[in-house]
């Protein structure tokens, strides 16, 4: 008598599942999070210890001389982001936020494409963004110009301007935390061996190293779920790189990764010297 096996779960059911997995994950988390802060049971705002300064992980990240592609050109999506983010990057050692944002802004339509496993996380950070712009627009926005200036107004022990609500300063760190995410992704899927793990290893293996130790365990589960639908290394580099040779798009996401890092550096010693690391 032949025993019939059991058949493959469809790849397809497979990829529809996983969203609906992490959405679900997501939803309870959010809404038990919810009826805590509404009760009072515990605060809004983590309060831990402050994470130490990250270094640069990466070392110097440079590349072979190459004629740049079009992605890095002012139409391309690299450079339409890799633009602002440099330019946020002021002699004064500072960080403008309006150039910030705008480069924030050209990161979550690079990382949308990725998939609507990402969809949460990319609305998230729009939110964020849109926030921050509208004190950098708002009736206070001389406070707002730089990331120093909104620093030195909204210190703790400085005045009571910080609350749980909606402070710049934690909408900033939030971000930050999530640009070292992008730029550990982008370096790794760059500078990844053939025949070693792929993208969505590499990137849940950025996620663990950047945000995880900031999430509770039931977001950091969906989340690890959600690389598993993560696209190839070759579909991420053409998404960066639309008509580019594989070496080409390496190159530029490199250089990309470069100017984030760069960036989030910069941020970091910031947000330190105004004791803003620990609010989350």
């Amino acid at each position: 008598m032949r025993v019939a096996l059991p058949q493959p779960v469809p790849r397809r059911w497979l990829r529809s599942a996983i969203p609906l997995a992490v959405f679900t994950l997501l939803l309870v988390y959010l809404w038990d999070r919810s009826l805590r802060c509404r009760s009072g049971a515990q605060s809004c705002i983590a309060r831990e210890p402050p994470p130490f300064q990250v270094p640069q992980q990466s070392g110097p990240l440079e590349a072979p001389e190459w004629e740049d592609p079009q992605c890095l050109g002012p139409q391309g999506m690299l450079g339409r982001m890799m633009r602002p983010f440099r330019a946020s990057l002021n002699s004064e050692r500072d960080v403008e936020l309006s150039q910030y944002l705008a480069g924030w802004r050209e990161l979550v339509r690079f990382l949308t494409p990725l998939g609507s496993i990402f969809a949460f996380a990319t609305s998230e950070a729009s939110a964020k963004v849109t926030a921050l712009e509208a004190l950098v627009r708002g009736p206070e926005a001389a406070h707002y110009k730089s990331l120093a200036t909104m620093v030195a107004w909204e210190r703790p022990g400085i005045a009571p301007r910080l609350s749980a609500e909606s402070p710049g300063s934690l909408t900033m760190l939030l971000l930050h935390r999530a640009l070292r995410w992008s730029q550990l992704c982008l370096h790794r899927v760059a500078t990844g061996m053939l025949g070693g793990p792929d993208a969505g290893a590499q990137c849940s293996d950025a996620y663990g190293t950047a945000l995880a130790p900031h999430h509770p365990w039931i977001v950091r589960q969906a989340a690890h779920l959600a690389f598993l639908a993560f696209p190839g290394r070759g579909r991420l580099l053409e998404l960066a790189c639309p008509g580019s040779k594989e070496a080409e798009a390496r190159n530029a996401l490199v250089r990309a990764a470069g100017t984030l890092e760069d960036v989030y550096n910069r941020t970091q010693g910031l947000l330190a010297d105004g004791g803003l690391l620990e609010l989350a």
